[in-house]
């Protein structure tokens, strides 16, 4: 497999886009800090708050010396905000733990409140120039094409697809972190998931999907994400009413927000036990 590597690498080196948690003066604790609000998250969308947030808080020790509710708020409309809680989480482990550091072996980022495998193996391969496999949604998507001639991956990652990436990482560890993040970029401007334009893909020429006719996916039904009337939509409203508020919202501006009580009621109880409101007074307002 390793022809693919020469193409991609090309590739990768004339079209990546220039975004501040690749640059070489970004720590790890930016990237620690983009691959949390990556997550299901569009690049546009992200990189402002980035910007703001590592203006604000550039090093563990000063945004856990902030109150939670700043992170919250500073979150803004990215979603999934429990992300921001546990970002705050840990920093203060950083802080309390690794002298505010962050950690370079994968078992010690594995132990921060909110890192999973995804973040870890990310941290390890683009902060630590690391021979890690990094599967993320694109990554996984453009493997499945090239590699076993599906669409689609699995719904979760599978003991097969994570020997393959291992299996294919370049054996030096700066070109296997670049190799990592290069299949990222192919996946998110090339090898997309709706319109993916084989025509200019670097590695056309090796795709087992393509060589096969883009056979069409025939798995399991791929999971969708509802929007409209659900409780996230529910909760984003609530919390945007909070993030936007100079001190407490009342519960009759939260009703006025969404009428439907019994939704709101436990959309409101989830919050709390989130973490990400608290009651005050005959209202609602960020954490302290």
């Amino acid at each position: 497999m390793s022809d693919l590597h020469t193409p991609l690498l090309r590739w990768y080196d004339e079209h990546a886009r220039d975004l501040p948690w690749r640059r070489t003066t970004a720590t790890a604790w930016g990237v620690l800090v983009s691959e949390s609000m990556l997550q299901q998250t569009p690049v546009a969308r992200v990189q402002p708050v980035y910007d703001a947030w590592m203006e604000r808080w550039p090093t563990p020790a000063s945004l856990a010396a902030a109150p939670v509710g700043e992170a919250i708020r500073a979150w803004g409309r990215l979603g999934y905000p429990r992300r921001a809680t546990r970002l705050h989480a840990a920093a203060t482990v950083l802080v309390e733990r690794h002298d505010g550091a962050v950690p370079e072996t994968y078992d010690a980022l594995r132990a921060l409140p909110g890192v999973g495998d995804y973040t870890a193996s990310a941290v390890l391969a683009f902060a630590f120039g690391r021979r890690q496999a990094v599967l993320d949604t694109n990554v996984r998507r453009v493997l499945a094409r090239v590699v076993s001639a599906t669409e689609f991956p699995p719904n979760a990652v599978t003991a097969a697809e994570r020997a393959v990436a291992v299996d294919l990482l370049p054996s030096a560890e700066p070109t296997a972190a670049t190799w990592s993040v290069a299949l990222m970029e192919l996946g998110a401007l090339v090898c997309s998931a709706a319109s993916p334009a084989c025509a200019t893909c670097p590695l056309r020429a090796h795709c087992a999907w393509r060589l096969a006719g883009h056979p069409a996916y025939d798995g399991p039904p791929r999971r969708g994400q509802a929007w409209e009337g659900t409780d996230r939509q529910c909760r984003g409203r609530l919390m945007a009413l909070a993030r936007d508020a100079d001190g407490v919202v009342s519960t009759r501006a939260m009703a006025r927000a969404w009428p439907e009580p019994e939704q709101r009621a436990r959309c409101l109880a989830s919050l709390v036990a989130d973490g990400l409101l608290a009651h005050s007074g005959d209202g609602y307002a960020l954490p302290a």
